[in-house]
């Protein structure tokens, strides 16, 4: 069983295995329509397209009228049902994948472990790294079967924003930002109306998770790089900045056997919706 990554030399030998589910999570975030396209175009032989915006996000706004943040994460009924239609069984090895990085397939990832499937693994370096090996892309539509997929304990933890707004006063927890650094800074913000961090929030940029192909960096690097961010991964929190790269971080942490991290979903986007709540700028 894959529970954090597989290589595309991995996958190749066994892609088609029947409980091998693949799952498309290409996305941009300026254009909602290019991760569909992208797949349209070509994606591993077998998968299925997963939209960020549309299965792996909930509402924006909740029944109090308070704005969740860009990408909240959707009733896990809701969700199940997505996975469902996707055709993941409860016996599946689901291998998510993208092309930039696991930037996006991170998130199907944690969100898979967060209604109780183990059996989950990003793809690492993605479409780039199958097609470095020669391996051909398809653009055959397959036949799904309903899946039966069901809810069970979550492997996850998370958090939401008034235990984000209590640590603030305790510190008890260390805050840990994946947007780049620019972003973190306040500096060049053209996402989120307000530039800036969540105080007493350190940086770590998703991306310095990899490798310059594109690939995870090696379990002891990562180790060794995280233990200077934060010394006990469970007593930590991942945020970004709508609750998709902080995953990025915390597949990493995972992989570099730091476990017990949570993930603050809702983010900046949430977290700046309220002119209440305190801004840090600068480093």
């Amino acid at each position: 069983m894959y529970t954090t990554l597989i290589s595309a030399q991995d996958l190749a030998g066994q892609i088609v295995q029947p409980e091998m589910v693949l799952i498309d999570c290409r996305h941009d975030l300026m254009d909602s329509t290019a991760g569909e396209l992208a797949y349209n175009a070509g994606h591993l032989p077998g998968a299925r397209f997963a939209h960020l915006d549309q299965q792996l996000s909930g509402v924006k706004i909740s029944v109090t009228g308070q704005f969740c943040g860009r990408h909240p994460l959707p009733a896990k009924e809701n969700f199940i049902r997505h996975l469902r239609a996707l055709g993941i069984k409860a016996t599946s090895q689901v291998i998510v994948y993208d092309a930039q990085g696991g930037m996006y397939a991170a998130r199907l990832w944690w969100m898979l472990r967060w209604v109780g499937h183990s059996a989950v693994a990003v793809l690492d370096g993605g479409v780039p790294a199958w097609l470095a090996l020669g391996l051909p892309l398809d653009t055959t539509v397959p036949q799904i079967a309903l899946g039966d997929i069901g809810i069970k304990p979550s492997l996850v933890a998370q958090v939401n924003v008034d235990e984000v707004i209590e640590n603030l006063s305790t510190a008890a927890r260390t805050v840990v930002d994946a947007r780049a650094g620019d972003r973190y800074r306040g500096e060049n913000e053209t996402i989120d109306p307000v530039g800036g961090h969540i105080p007493g929030a350190v940086n770590r940029f998703f991306k310095d998770n990899l490798q310059a192909d594109g690939c995870f960096k090696s379990a002891e690097h990562l180790h060794e790089e995280w233990l200077a961010v934060c010394s006990d991964a469970s007593k930590a929190i991942m945020q970004c900045g709508s609750g998709v790269t902080a995953c990025h971080n915390l597949l990493a942490l995972e992989v570099a056997g730091l476990t017990g991290a949570a993930l603050y979903p809702g983010s900046w986007s949430e977290w700046c919706a309220d002119p209440a709540r305190p801004v840090a700028t600068g480093c």
